[in-house]
């Protein structure tokens, strides 16, 4: 069901952008300091409740990534790569007018922030990589990449539920078989099942095997503040390990936020005070 805001919310503008290559939707709440929130594969709608509570005192800006949901893009046979992504993101932070933005990235779209701050720091005060699935900084990097191509074809060539259940064992996640059932199979929404087959055709192989720049992350230090997140309830995980590997090779600790991968969902008051004591002027 879509996500209906309460009477307290603060309005929101829904508005598209341009691009060489198709279109980008997105949603802006509130005034003040700018902060993104950006998925990948994930779209606008369930950041809503989180963009909700942080528009109180800041402008929020939420998207859906290039050929998901409204965004379109006009040839789906090339990549979603994290570059493609942050050139997108850079065009909506210049077009909103808002002045240098904090970027709260999930899973995918954390992947995007870093790509943004190695590529356009200038728009930049802040960037928090929640979880980014960085597989290319672990040991069994080989045995992963492996494993996503398998979990790929196997989906392109029609197994839905075997290609969801080795994602998810992938990923450390615990999901009970009969869960993956009803999540994927029977009757679904069109959209869900098309951003679903863009990810894994074009989206999830860019975005895992993707190495950042920690030379040139280290560097934007000066004149960003760069924090990479972690849920408090996904320890083991698979991102839970690329988080730490890239905190290891930044020098930095992680900062814990509540709930699991998708903790802004599930607890987004206590989401929002984390977030929001992060993301203050640089």
């Amino acid at each position: 069901m879509p996500y209906q805001p309460s009477r307290s919310a603060t309005p929101r503008i829904t508005n598209s952008v341009e691009t060489p290559d198709g279109t980008l939707y997105y949603e802006l709440r509130g005034e003040g300091p700018v902060i993104v929130l950006v998925g990948s594969p994930m779209h606008a709608e369930p950041f809503a409740p989180l963009a909700d509570l942080l528009s109180h005192e800041h402008s929020v800006l939420t998207l859906d990534p290039r050929g998901i949901r409204h965004s379109t893009v006009k040839d789906r046979s090339i990549d979603s790569t994290p570059e493609l992504r942050a050139n997108d993101l850079a065009r909506l932070i210049e077009h909103v007018d808002r002045g240098r933005a904090a970027v709260f990235g999930s899973s995918g779209g954390a992947v995007t922030a870093l790509a943004l701050a190695q590529s356009h720091p200038d728009l930049l005060r802040a960037v928090v990589a929640h979880e980014p699935p960085l597989n290319e900084l672990l040991d069994d990097r080989d045995d992963l990449r492996r494993t996503t191509q398998q979990m790929c074809e196997r989906y392109l060539a029609g197994d839905i539920i075997g290609a969801w259940r080795m994602f998810f064992a992938t990923a450390n996640i615990p999901v009970p078989p009969e869960a993956v059932e009803h999540m994927f199979g029977g009757e679904r929404d069109p959209q869900d099942v098309a951003d679903e087959h863009y990810w894994f055709a074009r989206e999830l192989r860019p975005s895992t095997w993707w190495h950042p720049d920690v030379a040139v992350l280290q560097e934007r230090t000066v004149t960003m503040r760069i924090e990479v997140g972690i849920g408090e309830d996904s320890t083991g995980q698979e991102c839970d390990r690329t988080s730490r590997a890239l905190c290891r090779l930044l020098g930095r600790h992680p900062v814990l936020f509540p709930g699991d991968h998708t903790g802004f969902v599930t607890h987004p008051e206590a989401f929002s005070t984390r977030l929001a004591s992060l993301v203050g002027e640089h």
